[in-house]
């Protein structure tokens, strides 16, 4: 008896293999993750490195390649990240994090952190750069893994509160088209001191660029490419430092 397995694709990968989920039989009900992508392997032999070099996730977490997966989970096979109808905005904790097709508000995601007991706010906002290395981009396509995006934001906050006790974090981050100069993402710190502020701000977008599934695509007046991870080996799982 066979049991069919399910399994979402975003971005560069959907666009290689020219479909938004693969569907595959296989006589296992489970088995570890580097045999499922093997068997993805065997049907997509010409986009092996691309395989390899991305990660599972199940139930919307990262599953490294000896975690054992089912074919009832809900799958998803992500390439290195970055970042129809428009989606409406997708928000979880009371607003602090979002993930949408709509302008955002630098103001009103700071407005979020404000509080008495904090003496410090910074925030980090991210926009559409024109040229990078000589070559001139168009514009920016972002397109996410939402309900993962929106987990994964919520974590970034909790490690923020943990690092840094009494800190406040607020994160919102564009997807769609996003042109020249406009604000693809906004990352809000308040904390009670301004050293710690500093320091959290940077974690925030450097944990954002490593662990959130939100991929980008740079379309040029001659072309176009998805940018991923572009910090070393992409490990997601890795703990943070």
């Amino acid at each position: 008896m066979s049991n069919q397995w399910n399994i979402q694709l975003f971005a560069g990968l959907a666009e290689r293999l020219a479909e938004p989920a693969i569907r595959l039989q296989l006589d296992e009900d489970q088995m570890p993750v580097s045999a499922l992508k093997q068997a993805l392997i065997v049907r997509y032999p010409a986009h092996e490195s691309l395989i390899t070099a991305s990660f599972m996730a199940s139930n919307q977490s990262y599953a490294a390649d000896d975690d054992i997966v089912k074919c009832t989970n809900e799958l998803a096979l992500l390439p290195p990240v970055s970042g129809g109808e428009p989606l409406p905005a997708a928000d979880a904790d009371n607003g602090l994090f979002a993930v949408t097709e709509q302008p955002l508000s630098v103001e009103a995601i700071t407005a979020k952190v404000i509080a008495p007991e904090n003496g410090a706010t910074l925030t980090f906002t991210g926009t559409t750069r024109e040229w990078t290395a000589g070559q001139r981009t168009v514009r920016l396509e972002y397109e996410a893994y939402i309900p993962m995006a929106l987990k994964m934001l919520r974590q970034i906050g909790d490690e923020v509160s943990q690092k840094w006790p009494g800190a406040r974090c607020a994160i919102g981050h564009r997807i769609g088209v996003v042109d020249i100069a406009e604000i693809s993402v906004v990352i809000a710190i308040s904390t009670p001191h301004r050293d710690a502020c500093y320091e959290a701000s940077r974690y925030a977008i450097e944990r954002l660029k490593e662990i959130v599934p939100i991929w980008k695509r740079e379309i040029w007046e001659d072309g176009s490419e998805w940018k991923g991870h572009q910090q070393g080996p992409w490990n997601p799982i890795a703990p943070p430092l």
